[in-house]
């Protein structure tokens, strides 16, 4: 498979999809993570788990999802101060 991604890509192409490939691994395990650590019903919760494992970028999807969500709840408290 290595061989392949060389033949096709070159070398920096294959070094540059490899990269790819493991940041979209990292977001799909981290989103999984937050997923399994949201507080609610366990139902919801374990559909959506589901629902991230087997289709990956729902669980990607969820994380950029909830960094905007915190993001404005933070910049939201800052206005406060």
């Amino acid at each position: 498979m290595l061989q392949f991604f060389y033949n096709e890509f070159g070398f920096f192409g294959s070094i540059l999809l490899a990269l790819i490939l493991f940041i979209a691994f990292i977001f799909w395990f981290s989103g999984l993570a937050g997923l399994a650590g949201q507080q609610g019903s366990n139902t919801m919760r374990n559909l959506k788990i589901l629902a991230a494992v087997l289709f990956p970028p729902f669980a990607i999807g969820w994380l950029i999802y909830d960094m905007r969500r915190q993001h404005k709840i933070i910049k939201g408290n800052n206005k406060q101060i």
